[in-house]
């Protein structure tokens, strides 16, 4: 039974609860810990693509293009790109490049890659790790994506990074569309809530990606990682003991971690990278999964305190 689709902010599309992350797919065993293969990734995005999850979230920047090119190829096997399943990439930078021209570039490379013309989403994709007026000058990167969006070869507009404080001034110009955060709305980091408030003024659509925390918010993980970076001994804490207070209630971390995300009406979609087929239905179901109210209120208690989360809030 296919669950319902839901609207992408005012941009008149639609996307399932959750949303397949590409960035496994392209292999980056530095990141999450396994290679994938390409066989491998064809044949989970046809899976996908023959799943209740309608909506596949990838990058220009994703392994050098292959997140991109496997779902082509898989798009192309499954015999096309069903009418129902919106695909959402994001522009890349090359090394420090992130001129107009090379936002034209990755368009270009992504269109090529994905078998997608025009592009329905296309994200301004870690703008945070570049000078912000550069990026904004005339004729610079966003300047580009807003003529790409006008001569129709993108038909809208997102922003996709993680600090919270380059994030805001990236929102209030106003162009974009859609709001990509990650590792930032979970069970142990509540960074990005201000953020989100923005946007939901703004009638933004808010999709939230690394709801794991990159792995670690798992019943079976030994990371000490948190969204990419050493996680702190409160943050460790907690998570050993959210775990427990879910194994209490009958569940595990790993569905409370996704249905957390999943339950938040602000929420359009929730980004989950799945690198193996047999994890596409445990996935829906943990979205699906209506846990007891009460264990809410529980997790809610054990949040590590705001110096442990990734940023602080964007100045009002």
């Amino acid at each position: 039974m296919r669950w319902e689709l839901k609207p992408l902010g005012a941009t008149g599309l639609q996307v399932s609860p959750i949303t397949l992350g590409g960035a496994p797919l392209g292999s980056m065993p530095e990141n999450f810990g396994h290679a994938v293969a390409e066989r491998d990734a064809i044949d989970l995005v046809r899976a996908v693509l023959a799943s209740d999850i309608r909506t596949i979230d990838t990058s220009n920047g994703y392994s050098a293009g292959r997140s991109e090119e496997r779902i082509g190829r898989g798009i192309a096997e499954y015999g096309g790109l069903p009418d129902d399943v919106l695909v959402i990439t994001k522009v890349d930078p090359s090394g420090h490049d992130y001129s107009g021209e090379r936002v034209r570039r990755s368009l270009a490379e992504s269109a090529d890659r994905l078998g997608i013309r025009p592009l329905p989403v296309v994200h301004l994709h870690d703008p945070e790790f570049h000078d912000f007026d550069t990026m904004t000058a005339p004729g610079g990167a966003v300047d580009a994506l807003v003529a790409a969006r006008d001569r129709g070869e993108v038909a809208h507009l997102g922003l996709a990074g993680g600090d919270v404080r380059e994030m805001a001034r990236y929102l209030e110009l106003g162009v974009f569309e859609v709001l990509l955060v990650h590792n930032r709305w979970t069970l142990v980091d509540r960074s990005a809530g201000e953020l989100i408030a923005r946007a939901t003024e703004r009638r933004m659509a808010v999709v939230n990606a690394a709801v794991l925390g990159g792995g670690i918010l798992t019943d079976s993980s030994t990371s000490t990682q948190y969204g990419y970076r050493p996680a702190s001994p409160e943050t460790l804490d907690a998570i050993g003991r959210m775990r427990e207070v879910c194994r209490a209630r009958g569940t595990d971390l790993a569905t409370a971690a996704i249905r957390f995300s999943a339950r938040d009406p602000r929420i359009s979609s929730t980004i989950v990278g799945i690198s193996r087929v047999e994890r596409i239905e445990a996935t829906i179901e943990a979205a699906a999964t209506e846990l007891p109210e009460g264990l809410w209120s529980e997790l809610d208690a054990l949040l590590p305190s705001p110096d442990n989360w990734l940023d602080t809030a964007p100045s009002a």
